[in-house]
C-alpha cells in the first residue's frame, strides 16, 4: 500500500514564525506552499520552495482568501470571478518561482475557508478548479474526500487526488468540524496513527459523534500550524512504515 503526506507549510509571514517547517519537511512527501494571501511572503515561499527541493519533496500551491489577519479561515463572499483570478493569481506565482528555482508544481489544494466552502459550494469549486485547468491541466486537484469540489474537478477535466485529515475531526456528514468547535483539532500522535490506519484499511473513520463513515485516503495532511505537527508527522511516517505503507508523493 502507498499513500502520501501533505503538510500546509510556509505559513509565516515577516516577522511572525509558523510552524516548524525545516524539520516537518523531513517526514512528509508533499508540501502544500502558502501563496501569499491568507499567509507567506516572497521570502518565505522562496524558501520553503528551496527546503521542498532539498528533501526531494513535491511542491504544491496553496491558495486562500485574501485574509492575512484571519489566516485565511473566515468565509469571504466573493463572486466566482473573483474565485477564479484570485486562484489563478496565487497558484500562477508559486508555480513560476518553483520553476524558476528548478522544480515543478505538483498540485493544488485551497486553504481554509476557500477549502470548506468549496467542498460544499460547486460554484466555489468550479471556480478553483477552472483557475488551475486554466494554468496547467496536468495539475493535481487536492480535495475532500466524498466531497463535490472533487467531482466538479474531475468533470472538467483534471486529475483528482481525494484528501483525509489525520488531525482533524470529522462530522457525520463527511466535512470537518468547525475549529470553533471542542475536540476539532486532534494533537494526540497516537490517536492520529489509529484513525490514518483506519481510513486506510477500512476505508472508514470515526466521526465525533462516534458513528462511522467513509472515506477514500489518497493523501494525509497535517496542518503545520498544528502545535503537535512534528510530533505528528514523525510519529505517522514511522507508524504507516511500521505497517508497511510506502510514503510516496500523491499520483491522481
Amino acid at each position: 500500500m502507498k499513500v502520501d503526506i501533505n503538510s500546509d507549510l510556509g505559513e509565516s509571514f515577516g516577522a511572525y514564525k509558523m510552524g516548524n517547517d525545516a524539520e516537518v519537511m523531513k517526514y512528509i512527501s508533499s508540501a502544500n506552499i502558502a501563496c501569499g494571501f491568507h499567509a507567506g511572503d516572497p521570502i518565505v515561499i522562496e524558501k520553503t520552495i528551496k527546503l521542498a527541493l532539498e528533501n526531494h519533496v513535491a511542491i504544491g500551491a496553496h491558495p486562500g482568501y485574501p485574509d492575512l489577519m484571519g489566516f485565511g479561515r473566515r468565509k469571504i463572499n466573493l463572486s466566482p470571478e473573483e474565485v477564479k483570478a484570485y486562484v489563478f493569481y496565487q497558484v500562477a506565482a508559486l508555480k513560476a518561482m518553483t520553476e524558476a528555482l528548478g522544480g515543478r508544481l505538483q498540485h493544488v489544494k485551497a486553504h481554509g475557508a476557500l477549502y470548506n466552502e468549496a467542498a460544499e459550494n460547486e460554484t466555489v469549486a468550479r471556480a478553483i478548479a477552472e483557475a488551475v485547468l486554466q494554468l496547467d491541466s496536468e495539475l493535481i486537484f487536492v480535495g475532500l474526500a466524498n466531497s463535490r469540489m472533487l467531482e466538479v474537478a474531475k468533470n472538467i477535466g483534471l486529475k483528482t487526488v481525494s484528501e483525509v485529515f489525520a488531525d482533524r475531526a470529522y462530522t457525520n456528514a463527511g466535512t470537518l468540524v468547525p475549529r470553533s468547535k471542542s475536540g476539532s483539532v486532534i494533537h494526540n500522535a497516537e490517536l492520529c496513527n489509529q484513525r490514518v490506519i483506519q481510513m486506510l484499511l477500512e476505508n472508514t473513520v470515526e466521526a465525533i459523534d462516534g458513528s462511522k463513515i467513509q472515506i477514500k485516503a489518497d493523501t494525509i495532511c497535517i496542518h503545520g500550524d498544528n502545535p503537535a505537527a512534528l510530533e505528528l508527522a514523525y510519529s505517522l511516517r514511522k507508524h504507516l512504515e511500521k505497517n508497511s505503507v510506502e510514503i510516496q508523493a500523491m499520483k491522481a
